[in-house]
């Protein structure tokens, strides 16, 4: 255990730093718990301030802190934000694939130095040797396994590299861990602290609760138009709309540019170039709205994102939870509605066909909690957190539609005592499913197998159907009668409170779940947070220059400065660059570099119409941008596999033979001479070749595969499409 230095010397260095007075939430005991060299293991949702609580630490404590995270894109926007906040760029440095020989040297010595407090290194490039033997020599403060719900099978992003992670510290040499993510359920919590060997962790949670985000599901009918209506009525504010399939969101884009909306696509099918220019122009407020596939949103830190729609329901709650949380960052307003219909969930379940069976079972039972939760009829609020591990008090949240348009309730207990009874009658080893199906009387394949068919309770509520029960077994969970076992996700057991319920049952109030099968109209009341006594004239003036110096600089609007600071100026009217460091979000760094135009506008500003200042100020956080073709370039350049490159840059071939094309359409001359030659035989080359030559009409893939038969696969003839465009046309 080390010693944690006191309070003072903590947030002196807080507002060196970054520019804060006070920490947020959990920070101040997370932050001391690392000082004092123990394990940690941090829950806190997207906008809570993770990145801080390891930041701090590794700028305090002597070596370097190794920081592991699964993307580079991320990584970089971490690092710049990290020098944004110091005078010096070497204060933090990623090691990953990306960077050249003479890059990673001058790595090395920043780190040897000591200068270097954080180290960026993505989980694959810590399986290497020669960064292993490197490692082994330096200090390092702590181990910072950044998005550690990878680990998990049952999180939303599960990454078989992050399983390694430990034996690989082992290797290196033991220092304390502090795992963190954003997003977990019991199950996945476990798995993390299991694997990484921190069962004794330290475990800081913070609620999952967003209070100024509005939750609503609507029945998928006509769900573009209403799209289109609800963007127009909400001209200038920022949002995204998620699709699963990247043909939706290319035609969604689409539609709602003929709309006159100012929307773009995202996903991992676009070129490299194309991703980060509509990415940009989001930042930068030259697009309202994004139209992305997962691939988006990960490490986006923009603030002021006002709504997010789901297009298509997620495959778990997990990652509808992580991308709904990136609305309302700022406190501000922030709007999740989400379209589902149960067709969507049936392609869902199509798509896991073929897949290992376990993996099928953890896509089902994931599956299983997204339509619960689409169709309940509960407060929103109170079923997500319940997924979390978290309960949420209040009977009403007053920000979502269930409770603002609240069904029906009615008398149900014999209904609950009939789920606890079926329950124990298969001695608590079976799922929720069966349990229904046990009650409404369907005789399953399963329910034979085990003979649950002839059990007494099998069809004691067959006058209700399997969706019905599935209903009751849900809100018993919610109100802790029942439990899901851990270990084998989703067995049912009774707790004790449920055993109590048994023996004396007490009045319990059930709601009838939604049917989407007949679309209802509901119209969900407006909600949203605005900070008040905000000088709304002065505000717009701040908003101008922001958006005038952005485009000067060239960075995002809000890397200069995120609304909360601006407001915060337009209540307390700073007009020194001291007066402007007690503003949130703003310190020595940002204040000498932007603030000396801000203070000049406030101060003409105060003048003019003769303002009484108040005196007195308080906390929020920052981000940046990414590139690929040169690397690609490089790496060809250097003869490395395709396969090593695409790996790399976490692309599949697809994805990487897209780049390339790109690339050479682009005018680039490539020689992949090297890769061909190792793959195919001279003769199969010359074919494809002489087709291109002689044949083509034109440099259709579709055509080449119709024209060369079967013996030729897509891949090689797309190799050989590029070394026939590169030599004849560039």
């Amino acid at each position: 255990m080390g010693k944690v230095p006191d309070d003072s010397v903590i947030h002196g260095y807080l507002k060196k730093y970054f520019g804060f007075d006070t920490f947020k939430g959990l920070q101040e005991p997370i932050i001391k718990n690392v000082l004092a060299g123990r394990d940690t293991f941090v829950l806190m949702p997207t906008g809570g301030g993770k990145s801080l609580c390891y930041q701090l630490p590794a700028v305090m404590l002597e070596g370097t802190a190794i920081v592991i995270s699964p993307l580079i894109a991320l990584m970089k926007n971490q690092v710049d934000a990290m020098r944004n906040f110091s005078t010096t760029d070497e204060v933090a440095h990623f090691l990953n694939s990306s960077l050249s020989k003479s890059e990673i040297n001058k790595v090395k010595k920043d780190v040897v130095t000591g200068i270097t407090k954080l180290l960026y290194v993505a989980p694959e490039s810590l399986t290497k040797e020669e960064n292993i033997e490197f490692l082994r020599n330096i200090k390092i403060s702590f181990y910072a396994v950044d998005e550690a719900h990878c680990i998990s099978e049952w999180g939303h992003d599960f990454r078989p590299e992050y399983r390694r992670i430990r034996p690989i510290i082992d290797t290196i040499g033991r220092s304390p861990i502090i795992a963190l993510t954003a997003t977990a359920t019991p199950k996945v919590q476990h798995d993390i602290q299991k694997n990484l060997g921190i069962l004794e962790a330290d475990v800081f949670k913070s609620s999952f609760n967003r209070p100024n985000l509005y939750y609503e599901v609507r029945s998928k009918v006509d769900a573009t138009k209403e799209i289109i209506r609800y963007i127009k009525n909400n001209q200038g504010k920022s949002g995204i709309i998620y699709c699963l399939s990247r043909k939706k969101v290319e035609e969604l884009a689409e539609t709602l540019k003929v709309n006159g909306i100012r929307a773009l696509p995202y996903h991992a099918g676009l070129d490299t170039a194309t991703r980060t220019a509509n990415q940009d122009k989001f930042l930068m407020e030259e697009a309202d709205v994004i139209v992305a596939t997962i691939a988006f949103g990960m490490g986006i830190d923009k603030p002021d994102i006002r709504y997010v729609i789901h297009y298509d329901m997620p495959k778990s709650l997990e990652g509808y939870y992580q991308e709904t949380g990136r609305a309302g960052r700022d406190g501000g307003e922030g709007r999740c509605i989400a379209y589902y219909s149960y067709n969507d969930i049936q392609k869902l379940e199509k798509f896991m066909q073929g897949k290992p069976v376990a993996e099928q079972e953890i896509g089902k039972q994931l599956l299983l909690e997204v339509v619960s939760y689409a169709e309940s009829s509960v407060c929103r609020r109170k079923s997500l957190l319940h997924y979390f591990g978290e309960e949420y008090p209040k009977e009403n949240c007053e920000a979502c539609d269930n409770c603002l348009h609240p069904k029906v309730q009615f008398e149900g207990s014999e209904y609950v005592v009939s789920v606890l009874e079926a329950v124990l009658a298969v001695k608590e080893k079976f799922k929720a499913d069966h349990i229904a199906n046990i009650l409404a009387g369907k005789a399953t394949s399963a329910i034979k197998s085990y003979k649950h068919h002839k059990l007494d309770i099998f069809g004691a509520g067959e006058e209700k159907d399997e969706k019905f029960w599935n209903m009751v077994i849900r809100q018993a969970l919610i109100a802790k009668l029942l439990t899901k076992d851990i270990e084998n996700y989703g067995l049912l057991k009774l707790t004790p409170k449920g055993r109590e319920f048994l023996e004396k049952p007490t009045e319990f109030m059930l709601v009838e779940d939604h049917d989407y099968s007949d679309a209802e109209e509901e119209e969900g009341g407006g909600f949203g947070a605005k900070t008040a006594a905000v000088d709304e004239e002065l505000f717009s003036i701040l908003k101008d220059l922001r958006k005038k110096i952005s485009k000067q600089k060239n960075v995002p609007p809000f890397v200069i400065f995120q609304d909360p600071s601006l407001e915060e100026m337009a209540i307390q009217y700073p007009i020194t660059l001291d007066e402007l460091q007690n503003i949130s979000g703003v310190g020595a760094g940002k204040a000498q570099r932007y603030g000396k135009e801000f203070v000049e506008v406030i101060k003409k500003y105060v003048e003019e119409k003769e303002i009484i200042r108040p005196l007195d100020m308080v906390v929020k956080s920052v981000v940046n941008k990414s590139g690929l073709k040169v690397y690609i370039i490089q790496s060809i350049d250097m003869k490395r596999p395709l396969e090593d490159i695409a790996e790399a840059k976490g692309l599949d071939m697809d994805e990487l033979l897209t780049e390339i094309e790109a690339i050479v359409n682009s005018g680039t001359r490539i020689n992949l001479d090297y890769y061909i030659d190792m793959v195919m035989d001279e003769e199969r080359q010359q074919e494809i070749y002489s087709y291109f030559k002689e044949e083509a009409q034109s440099d259709s893939l579709e055509e080449a595969l119709q024209a060369l038969g079967n013996e030729f696969e897509e891949e090689e003839i797309r190799l050989i499409r590029i070394k026939f465009l590169s030599e004849m046309g560039n």
